[in-house]
């Protein structure tokens, strides 16, 4: 399983970081970072970055992305979009 968030349409409410601990505060830019993440080319998104989600973490990956107003972050289960 892979998470994919999209800094550039986060809003920084910061729901994300309280559903899941990959997800910091980033106050000086008003967004949220994902840890361990890279940078990809996306077709959704103008700065995607994307990282593996470890086992016993995907449902606080979910509950990242179903947490965020502006649909900023998608789960994908192989090539499935789950979330």
């Amino acid at each position: 399983m892979r998470i994919e968030y999209d800094r550039d349409t986060c809003i920084g409410m910061f729901q994300c970081v309280a559903e899941w601990d990959a997800f910091e505060r980033d106050e000086t830019a008003g967004k949220a970072v994902l840890s361990g993440s890279e940078e990809v080319e996306a077709d959704w998104g103008d700065d995607v970055r994307v990282r593996e989600v470890a086992e016993g973490e995907e449902l606080d990956a979910k509950f990242a992305a179903r947490s965020c107003p502006v649909d900023a972050i998608r789960v994908y289960d192989g090539d499935e979009r789950v979330v």
